[in-house]
């Protein structure tokens, strides 16, 4: 699933490719991606342009320059947005094995496109994912399900504290709810745990007072490195300056089951923890 860095990536290559665009055209071949009636959908989206685009954890949210409205858009488990302009094609989002570079293809279920005849496309494998148009409360509501921003100033360990108060589940499932840190999925959990030298299945009411602070910083040092290497991607996903997330050399636990721990030359090792297969060292790990 993409994460914070990837999103924050593709929020950023957007934001500098197809802003006041006119949309021409929405086409929709998979209408359950969709989540209003897709008459609606259609007639906000057409002749609109995008005005912004803003990220709240792993969401992506398109300001509308017409109309108060807002197009939501959530990647989920396996969805990518691919831009393409003639040869050059941006994708983001889910890893492939094999990314085809052919548009549009089995896995895209609606396209865009522009007045300059640059498109972008929504693909998804295991559709999951959805887009849907809100208004200003419905786009309220739907942030109040979410935790507090690790990269934001709100991310104090006063309040990072203050999340953990009173809390039994084990810390692999606390990094990974979104009704309290927003954005963190299992790459980034596994390494944040593995930098903080703590076990995925501590429970959060062991957490000493110095685990709790190396916690905090490592969250916040992780996510902002990722961004800066523009997120994790394991083939050939570019971004808008042509350049892959190069974030995935600099991973320390994640998909290294087997291999020497970088720490203690000890095992890398894979259990399904809170739901997910979860990767970490037992023995620099407590």
């Amino acid at each position: 699933m993409p994460e914070l860095p990837e999103v924050e990536t593709i929020k950023n290559d957007l934001n500098s490719k197809i802003l006041n665009l006119k949309i021409s055209q929405v086409t929709v071949s998979l209408p359950k991606i969709v989540k209003n009636d897709l008459t609606f959908f259609q007639n906000i989206l057409n002749n609109n342009s995008f005005s912004n685009i803003n990220r709240r954890g792993k969401l992506i949210i398109c300001s509308l320059k017409n109309g108060n409205y807002f197009l939501l858009v959530h990647l989920k488990m396996t969805g990518q947005l691919i831009y393409q302009k003639g040869e050059e094609i941006i994708a983001g989002g889910h890893n492939e094995d094999q990314f085809s570079l052919s548009f549009p293809n089995k896995h895209t279920h609606l396209f865009f496109t522009f007045s300059d005849q640059s498109r972008l496309f929504f693909n998804d494998l295991r559709q999951f994912g959805y887009l849907t148009i809100v208004d200003q409360d419905q786009l309220n509501n739907k942030l109040k399900l979410y935790g507090l921003e690790p990269l934001s100033s709100d991310f104090t360990l006063k309040n990072f504290r203050s999340l953990l108060h009173n809390r039994k589940k084990n810390v692999k499932a606390f990094l990974l709810d979104q009704n309290l840190i927003a954005g963190i999925g299992n790459i980034y959990a596994d390494e944040v745990l593995f930098a903080s030298e703590i076990l995925p299945t501590r429970s959060i009411d062991t957490l000493q007072t110095d685990e709790i602070r190396e916690l905090h910083k490592n969250i916040k040092a992780i996510l902002k490195r990722a961004v800066k290497y523009r997120g994790t991607t394991f083939n050939n996903f570019v971004d808008a300056n042509g350049q892959k997330g190069s974030f995935l050399e600099k991973l320390r636990v994640y998909k290294k089951e087997k291999e020497p721990c970088s720490k203690c030359g000890g095992e890398i090792i894979k259990k399904r923890i809170a739901g997910r297969g979860t990767r970490f060292c037992s023995e620099c790990q407590r």
